[in-house]
């Protein structure tokens, strides 16, 4: 459930809260949490304390912590926790090109890299209208590698705004990831940052942005699902940083 929040009330605060799992992980969490008691009631100890290492981290893997995404016409938000390993201009996917998807004109995509230790539930840049989902199987190499985007098991979105500006991202799996879960359907109307899917056990995301628009993050960042802002419509400004 979504809620309106503002950072100037006076007087105002959150307070720290765990996160809950999502459900398609507490399965996960209840077969490990079994195998760990079995364990501990056969006398392996060290097999014992090994699981319950395992179960805890299945429980953070499938965490689904609540974010505050920032509202404005022109933000697109980052649809996945992780860290900013490319930046490049290159030809749309075949799969969401041409006139009915992103067009043909090559543009800006975005890649965020997820680990095993990051949150890996996903959410729309934008909000508008899923025009396209599409999924397509492939291989599973390296998820940092450049050519995943092409061969690896992917699913791609096209979410299209009111006025008809279209962003395109697509879930990719990894070297551990062996299955993409979507939480929507094409035709479906999305909220800025509204979860729209789950990649198991590291993967990445890839974010393509309109013409004329230029990241607002740069390489080796850590972005926050439905939170960090990665570019503004229309914006073309370069931003500059450093390492420290």
């Amino acid at each position: 459930m979504s809620s309106s929040i503002s950072s100037n009330r006076p007087g105002g605060g959150v307070k720290w809260h765990w996160p809950s799992i999502h459900p398609e992980g507490r399965k996960f969490v209840l077969i490990a949490a079994i195998v760990t008691l079995c364990f501990w009631l056969l006398g392996w100890e060290i097999a014992g304390w090994l699981m319950l290492g395992i179960t805890a981290w299945v429980a953070a893997f499938f965490r689904d912590p609540v974010r505050v995404t920032p509202t404005g016409s022109d933000v697109i938000i980052a649809p996945a926790d992780g860290l900013i390993t490319q930046i490049a201009e290159v030809a749309p996917p075949p799969e969401i090109a041409g006139a009915d998807g992103l067009g043909d004109a090559p543009m800006l995509r975005v890649s965020i890299f997820m680990s095993v230790f990051d949150v890996h539930i996903n959410r729309t840049p934008i909000a508008g209208t899923l025009r396209k989902i599409v999924y397509i199987p492939g291989k599973f190499v390296n998820a940092d590698l450049d050519k995943a985007s092409e061969e690896n098991e992917r699913q791609h979105f096209v979410v299209e705004r009111a006025d008809g500006v279209r962003i395109g991202f697509t879930q990719i799996a990894g070297l551990v990831a062996r299955r993409i879960l979507p939480f929507v359907s094409m035709g479906q109307d999305v909220s800025t940052g509204q979860r729209v899917g789950l990649i198991r056990f590291g993967s990445r995301v890839d974010v393509y942005l309109p013409q004329g628009t230029t990241p607002q993050v740069l390489l080796g960042q850590r972005t926050l699902a439905g939170e960090t802002i990665v570019a503004r419509i229309g914006t073309a400004d370069l931003l500059d940083g450093i390492g420290q």
